[in-house]
């Protein structure tokens, strides 16, 4: 009798654990936010491609060359910036792909725990969300190759003509499969980091609905907060030892980029710990206003919520004042040694470095805005019934309107601030650790102390562009949430 009776149970538990069987095949990849972790895999395979393809190219061109005599230290050289940039670019992916499906998961608690009260375990169900990402991430980095591939071969034919050089060199290269490897398998990781909010929904939650975690019970995550603790000591030990190391050798500069990769990170695991202060504080400059206060409010009763969003900016934002703190920094070292005015060959290298340096940080920074974007519309839309909770108790549409993009502005602010603040900072090692060890006139010894320098140029244009953003990425999906009725709204 009590194997019979157990029959119909396991039944269950299998249905439960096998949602694929019960659900449209693929139909997952229509969710929110999953064409834009396709958009993000794309881009940073489309990246790695087009480095390692141009790199390549270039050593190929130097070592026939017999002016430049083989050339091999520039070929480290470029093998090494390569290797750096795809490293930035898959790391600021991985952080995005992770916020992403965090985002996604809050908005599946009441699916994934009624799952969970019909049989299914929580290890299943984030064993699907992995799966999730790894055919994401599969379908990115393969599209990405393709596109990398083609538009590698199309420069490469416009590099032979218009230079007027003529290299032997084949784009389909084994190599080329590398980064879209090391997208897809960050993806799938980024999806699983991103999914352990899984373990910790109950069947209740089905029953009683759910909502953000708050402050308090974010706090409680002692692990997690002890290895954000230790990342930041260590990168920030790191960072120093570059800085240090940089005073005898300017390879000082790859150590710093060790320490400010895991800084950084740790950074991003405590955000939830470390952002309420800063909101609380950037939170009175709007005023005393009841949509003002809402808004300020909201950011830092769901600090969840609100760090997935600035972390985005503020990595965008880090990464290209960074390498403009770090160029300009070095142009003003060599002012400094040519007695107030630079050759003017010198500083058309520096301005052509620069600008590609900024072009190819840019595509980081596309990435993370890619990521601002996505996290902003899921978000709105995920938080239709609090809105028409809002619509119920009196606020307008146009009030709830304002309600939430002076939320978006006021965590955007704060991470534009947090984000000019690190950049300057790490700008500042980046360029110390590069030029400590140089010999620069008058003095002509070492070590050379190098004072950070803000390029005010593209620090603007980075404000100008978080602001149009932001208002892109607030303004259209809220007007879509706020066209349903208030009753609408609730019974959802």
């Amino acid at each position: 009798m009590s194997a019979v009776a157990r029959a119909p149970q396991r039944a269950a538990t299998d249905a439960a654990d096998s949602p694929a069987r019960t659900a449209p095949a693929g139909g997952w990849l229509r969710e929110r936010g999953m064409g834009a972790t396709v958009l993000v895999a794309g881009i940073s395979t489309a990246f790695g491609v087009l480095l390692l393809s141009a790199s390549g190219f270039i050593s190929a061109w130097v070592g026939n060359d017999p002016y430049l005599g083989g050339g091999e230290t520039l070929t480290l050289i470029l093998g090494i910036l390569s290797v750096l940039l795809v490293g930035v670019a898959v790391y600021v992916a991985a952080i995005v792909t992770a916020n992403t499906f965090s985002t996604i998961i809050a908005g599946r608690t009441r699916q994934i725990a009624l799952m969970r009260l019909i049989g299914a375990s929580a290890r299943s169900q984030r064993r699907r969300v992995a799966q999730q990402g790894l055919a994401v991430g599969l379908i990115g980095a393969g599209l990405g190759l393709v596109l990398g591939t083609v538009t590698a071969a199309g420069l490469l034919l416009w590099a032979n003509s218009a230079l007027t050089i003529d290299v032997s060199y084949d784009v389909m290269q084994p190599v080329l499969l590398v980064p879209a490897v090391v997208v897809a398998l960050t993806t799938w990781c980024g999806a699983w980091a991103g999914s352990r909010r899984v373990l910790t929904v109950t069947p209740l939650e089905a029953i009683a609905g759910s909502t953000p975690r708050t402050l308090d019970e974010v706090s409680g995550s002692r692990g997690r907060n002890a290895a954000a603790l230790i990342l930041f000591i260590i990168g920030a030990v790191l960072l120093a030892l570059g800085v240090l190391a940089g005073l005898l050798n300017p390879l000082g500069v790859v150590i710093a980029f060790f320490g400010g990769i895991l800084s950084f990170t740790g950074l991003t695991l405590g955000a939830v710990r470390i952002m309420p202060p800063i909101l609380r504080l950037t939170g009175r400059l709007f005023g005393r206003s009841a949509t003002a206060r809402l808004a300020a409010e909201n950011a830092l009763r769901y600090p969840e919520r609100s760090s997935r969003m600035a972390i985005g900016v503020v990595m965008g934002v880090t990464l290209v004042v960074m390498f403009a703190v770090a160029n300009e920094s070095v142009k003003v070292v060599l002012t400094r040694s040519a007695g107030g005015e630079p050759p003017a060959e010198m500083s058309q290298i520096m301005d052509t470095f620069a600008a590609i340096m900024m072009g190819l940080v840019a595509v980081s920074a596309v990435i993370a805005a890619v990521g601002l974007v996505n996290l902003l519309t899921i978000g709105v839309v995920q938080r239709r019934r609090e809105l028409g909770l809002l619509r119920a108790l009196g606020l307008t549409s146009a009030q709830v309107r304002r309600v939430v993009l002076l939320e978006a502005t006021h965590v955007t602010i704060t991470a534009l601030l947090t984000g000019l603040l690190l950049g300057v900072a790490y700008g500042w090692v980046a360029a110390q650790s590069l030029l400590g060890s140089v010999q620069v006139p008058p003095a002509w010894a070492s070590p050379t102390l190098v004072a950070p320098a803000i390029p005010w140029g593209p620090v603007t244009v980075v404000v100008i562009a978080t602001a149009v953003l932001t208002l892109i990425a607030a303004v259209v999906p809220t007007r879509l949430a706020t066209r349903v009725t208030a009753v609408e709204a609730l019974a959802e």
